[in-house]
C-alpha cells in the first residue's frame, strides 16, 4: 500500500515537473523577448531624438485632463499646480471630487480662488449627479473643481468625461505628477495615426525624486527598500512588457494613474464600468472588443517618453491592498471579456496578450504558491534533489536579477538620468531580493486577494500619501 502511494506520489510530481518546465520556459522567454525588445526601443528612440528624426510640430490635440480625487487634501493642490505647469497650450483640467470626508474640494477652492457657478453637466455616460461646481478661468488653463456623491473612481472618472470639453480625456490619480513634456508626448501617436482610440504613458516611482516645474532635478533611488524594489519591478514588469505588446496592437492594460483616450469612442463603449475594482484595465480591454465587434479601424499605443511621477507604497500593508485590488481588477477584466480568449477575430490579443495575461498574471501566484507546496511534498517524502533544486533556484535568481538591471539602466541611460554609485550598488543589491523575496510575498498576497472582495469592490483602495514636493 505504501509503495502504491510512493508511486502516486513520483508520478504527480514527475507531472508538476513537466509543466513547471514548460511554464518557466515560457515565462523566462517572453521575460527575455520584453526585455530585449524594450530597451533596444528605448535605445532606438534616444538616437531618433538625437537626430531629429521624430515628428516635430505645433499642432496641439486639444485635452481634458480629468483627476478623481477622494481625500486627497495633502496631494491635490500640488498635483494641479504641477498640471498648470505643463508645456502645452491647448487643455483644460477637471476635478472630480468623489464625495471626500477631507477638505479636497476646500482646499482647491481656497488655492485656486475659485467661484461658485451654475454649469449644466450632459450626462453622457451614467454617473452619481454633482453637487456642486467652482470654476476659475484666472489661471493658465480654465479648472473646474465637480463635488458629487461618492460612487468610486469610475463613477467620478465618468463625471470627468460627461463635463469635459474636448475630444480627448486623460485620466490621473490626484497623488501624481506629470513631467512638463507628458501631454506632448502623449498626443503624439494621435498625431501620427488617425485611428489611435487610446495612448497609454509610463508611470515611474516618485519616492526620493526632486522634481522642479515638471522637471526632474534630482534622480534618486528612494530611501525605502520597499520602494526601491518597486522601482526595479516597474521597469522590467511594466515598462518592458507594455513596449513589446505595443508593437502588434497588444496592449490591455493603460494605468489609471496616466492614460489619454478618444471621448467619443469610450462613451460610445459605456465609459468606465463603475462595478469592478480595476477600472482602468477593464476600460482598455472593453475598447478592444467594442471596436473588433463593430469592425472599427483602431490602434492602442504605449508612449514611452510621456511621463508620470507617482507615489508607490512605503508600507508592505499599503503596497498588499495595492496588489489585491491590482489582482482583482484582473480577474473581473478577464472574466467579462473572456470572450477574447482563443477568438481568431481578435487576432494576437487573443493568442498572445490574453493568454499571457492569464497564465503569467491572473494564475501565476497560485501556480507559485502550488509549486512551493509540492517542492515541500517531495522534500518530505525524500523524492528531490536538494543540490539542484538550490542551482535551479540560483540561476533562476540570477536570470530575473539581469533582466531587471538591463531593464532598469536601459531606461535610466536613454533618457539621460544621472545617479549616483551608491543606488548603482543599491539597485544591483535589491534586485536579487525583489526576485527571491518581495515576488513570493506578492504571490501569497495575491492568492489571498479573493477574500472578502465583494465587501470592498468599490472602495478607493486608500493608501499613506505623503506631501508632494515641487520645489
Amino acid at each position: 500500500m505504501m509503495d502504491g502511494t510512493m508511486d502516486a506520489i513520483k508520478v504527480f510530481l514527475d507531472g508538476v515537473e513537466i509543466f513547471f518546465i514548460i511554464y518557466l520556459i515560457g515565462y523566462s522567454t517572453f521575460l527575455f523577448l520584453s526585455v530585449a525588445v524594450g530597451s533596444s526601443t528605448l535605445y532606438r528612440k534616444k538616437q531618433q531624438v538625437r537626430m531629429k528624426s521624430i515628428l516635430m510640430q505645433d499642432y496641439y490635440v486639444p485635452v481634458t485632463i480629468v483627476v478623481p480625487a477622494y481625500n486627497e487634501e495633502i496631494t491635490v493642490v500640488e498635483t494641479v499646480k504641477s498640471l498648470l505647469a505643463l508645456d502645452y497650450k491647448l487643455y483644460e483640467i477637471i476635478v472630480v471630487d468623489d464625495g471626500s470626508k477631507d477638505g479636497t474640494s476646500q482646499v482647491l477652492i481656497d488655492a485656486f480662488h475659485m467661484q461658485h457657478i451654475r454649469r449644466p453637466v450632459r450626462y453622457q455616460i451614467e454617473c452619481q449627479p454633482a453637487e456642486f461646481v467652482y470654476e476659475t478661468t484666472t489661471q493658465k488653463v480654465p479648472l473646474t473643481l465637480i463635488r458629487k456623491k461618492n460612487g468610486g473612481k469610475a463613477d467620478a472618472l465618468n463625471m470627468g468625461i460627461n463635463a469635459s470639453n474636448y475630444p480627448y480625456f486623460i485620466c490621473m490619480d490626484a497623488d501624481s505628477v506629470l513631467q512638463y513634456d507628458s501631454l506632448s508626448k502623449i498626443v503624439q501617436p494621435v498625431l501620427e495615426q488617425g485611428d489611435v482610440v487610446a495612448v497609454g504613458g509610463t508611470v515611474r516611482p516618485s519616492n526620493n525624486v526632486e522634481l522642479e516645474n515638471g522637471r526632474v532635478k534630482r534622480y534618486r533611488l528612494p530611501k525605502n527598500i520597499l520602494a526601491c524594489m518597486q522601482v526595479l519591478e516597474y521597469d522590467r514588469s511594466f515598462l518592458a512588457s507594455r513596449i513589446l505588446f505595443d508593437k502588434f496592437n497588444g496592449s490591455l492594460i493603460i494605468s489609471g494613474a496616466f492614460g489619454l483616450f478618444k471621448k467619443d469612442v469610450v462613451i460610445a463603449a459605456g465609459g468606465y464600468d463603475h462595478t469592478t475594482m480595476g477600472e482602468d484595465m477593464e476600460l482598455v480591454v472593453k475598447l478592444h472588443e467594442y471596436c473588433v465587434v463593430n469592425e472599427m479601424p483602431y490602434v492602442i499605443r504605449y508612449a514611452t517618453d510621456a511621463i508620470c511621477w507617482t507615489q508607490a507604497p512605503e508600507r508592505l500593508r499599503d503596497l498588499c491592498k495595492q496588489r489585491k485590488r491590482w489582482h482583482l481588477g484582473l480577474f473581473q477584466s478577464m472574466w467579462r471579456h473572456r470572450v477574447m480568449l482563443f477568438n481568431p477575430k481578435f487576432g494576437a490579443v487573443s493568442f498572445v496578450s490574453y493568454l499571457y495575461f492569464l497564465l503569467y498574471e491572473l494564475l501565476s501566484p497560485f501556480i507559485e504558491v502550488f509549486g512551493i507546496f509540492t517542492m515541500v511534498l517531495a522534500y518530505c517524502v525524500d523524492l528531490i534533489n536538494v543540490p539542484f533544486m538550490i542551482l535551479f533556484f540560483v540561476i533562476y535568481a540570477i536570470f530575473g536579477s539581469v533582466m531587471s538591471l538591463t531593464a532598469f539602466f536601459a531606461r535610466i541611460h536613454t533618457i539621460d538620468l544621472k545617479i549616483s554609485f551608491n543606488d548603482v550598488i543599491k539597485a544591483v543589491c535589491l534586485c536579487f531580493f525583489e526576485i527571491t523575496c518581495l515576488r513570493f510575498v506578492m504571490a501569497f498576497v495575491r492568492t489571498t486577494a479573493f477574500i472578502g472582495y465583494k465587501k470592498k469592490k468599490l472602495n478607493w483602495g486608500r493608501i499613506e500619501r505623503k506631501k508632494i514636493d515641487l520645489k
